[in-house]
This record gives structure tokens, sequence and C-alpha cells, in this order.
């Protein structure tokens, strides 16, 4: 909710009372009579339509300040029992093929507007492995990002799969949440030798993290059997897709596997815009004693 409410809108009957006043409570005065009376009443016509206007413009203005106009937005409070995902992609040369990683980026930003109230991460590897975006709730921040990145931004030439789950498992170190999830897709095989298959293994394991491991690409590109041990060892699951329908239901199965069923807490954010109104109001009501004492 983005839009202006009133906390006490019943108060604006309060207009209601005080146009029928203006209407039938007529002041009673002295009554003076003198020459030349039709040039006075003319001459005083702009002055009172005036002075009527900023009368009603000031009981309206206060009246509104009374009802107390705010704007109320919802305000989600994450928790850190939630899931936390680690989110780890193969941008090495072969991904360029067949537009393999523009259609996995498309994929996978779908799956991220499904996680509104999870922790994600995103890491990125090729010739080497690094963290793009830690593990944060700001999902913009990671859809930005993941749009600027393409094949080639950590070189082209290697596949540092081994490396990759090392580092994202290490994201991991301080989380105590209850869920703790990384997807790792490739379409290749590790050939960098900078960390061992059983460390990065043993890393995954030792915080606690279930990967689900997906090959893409034809037979032969990427090692099922490696990818197996890896979700095996860690109660994850293996997936193999070589077209985008693939592809998509298995993002798609992993979200229904691991659906969150604990609620984000949320309050209700109010933003108090009285003041404007009644300071409205007080001007109203000097240019109207201003032009009272003017006559």
């Amino acid at each position: 909710m983005n839009h202006i409410t009133f906390e006490y809108p019943y108060l604006f009957l309060i207009l209601i009372a005080f146009f029928i006043c203006l209407k039938y409570c007529k002041q009673k005065g002295t009554a003076l009579y003198f020459p030349n009376i039709a040039l006075v009443k003319k001459a005083s016509k702009k002055s009172f339509l005036a002075l009527n206007l900023l009368k009603i413009l000031t009981v309206v203005a206060l009246v509104t300040a009374l009802a107390s106009p705010v704007k109320e937005d919802d305000v989600i409070v994450k928790n850190d029992k939630g899931y936390e995902i680690s989110l780890i992609l193969d941008a090495s040369g072969s991904m360029q093929q067949y537009n393999k990683f523009g259609i996995v980026k498309g994929i996978v930003d779908d799956f991220i507007d499904k996680r509104k109230h999870d922790k994600l991460a995103l890491s990125i590897f090729a010739d080497f492995a690094y963290v793009a975006v830690p593990l944060t709730y700001d999902k913009k921040s990671i859809k930005r990002l993941l749009k600027r990145i393409d094949v080639g931004i950590a070189g082209q030439q290697r596949t540092a799969l081994y490396e990759a789950l090392f580092l994202s498992s290490n994201l991991f170190k301080t989380s105590h949440a209850k869920n703790k999830i990384a997807i790792l897709l490739t379409d290749g095989m590790d050939n960098t030798g900078t960390i061992p298959l059983d460390v990065a293994i043993k890393t995954a394991k030792k915080y606690n993290i279930k990967v689900y491991t997906i090959g893409v690409g034809r037979a032969g590109d990427f090692n099922p059997s490696v990818l197996k041990i890896i979700a095996q060892d860690t109660g994850g699951k293996y997936f193999a897709a070589d077209s985008i329908e693939q592809l998509k239901k298995i993002y798609t199965t992993i979200d229904s596997l691991e659906k969150s069923e604990i609620k984000a807490n949320k309050y209700v954010k109010k933003s108090y815009y009285f003041q404007y109104v009644l300071a409205l109001a007080l001007l109203f009501m000097l240019l109207y004693f201003f032009i009272t004492n003017k006559e």
C-alpha cells in the first residue's frame, strides 16, 4: 500500500456541519444606512469573496490535518531461519555456444523472482571462480548484476568447477540458516586443478549445504558421474538438460522441492503528513487576518 489514507476519516463529517452553518447561521449585526451604499457594497464584494474563500480553505485544511493523512508501506522483515541459496554459474567460453549463457541467465532471473523471502548469492566461474554477490536479501542487485555478466568475464579457456563450489561453500561459513542450498550449473568438466574434488565436497558438507548439480548441453560436454557424486554426497540431486524446456523444468523442480514455508514478518510503516496541511491552514489564516486588518 503506497497511497495516502486517513487515520480518522470520520472527522470529515465536521465539514458537513460547517457548510450547513455557513449557509444558515447568519451573523447578526447592527444595520447602518447611509447614502451611496450600493457603491460600498460593490467595492467590498471582491474582498468579501476572498475572505470567505480563505475561511473555507482554512477550515478544510484544519479538518484534513485532524483526519491525519498518512502513507502506509508494507515492510517485510526477513529472518535468518529461511533458505539461503547460492547460485553458481559456468561462464566459460563453451557457454557462448547456442546462447546457452543468455538462456540460463533468463531462467535464473525468473528463479530469483520466485524466492521472495530467501537470501541469495551469485558466483561465476570459468578460468577462475569468484563471488559476484554474497548472500543478500537484495534481489534487485543480483538481477541487475546478472544482466551485466557475460561469457568471458572470468576467462574463456578453462572450467574451475571445483574451485567455484569450494568458494561458494565458504559463503555459508557464518550462516545460521536451517536450509542452505547451492545450485551449480555447468556445461563442462573441471580442468584447472586448483581445488581437489574431495576438498570441495567436504567443504560443502561441513556447512551442511545441499548441492543441486545441473549439466547442460550434449552428452560428453560435461561429466555426469562427477556431478552425481557432488549431488549425492551433499544430499542434493543431479539434473541434465539439453533443451530450454528441460532447463526451465529443472529450476521449477528445485524451487518446489525447496519451497520455504517460513513466512517473513511484516509490519506497516506509516509516514504522517498532517503537519504540512496544518501549515497550509495557518497560512490561509494569516492571509485572512491580513486582509481583515488591512480594511
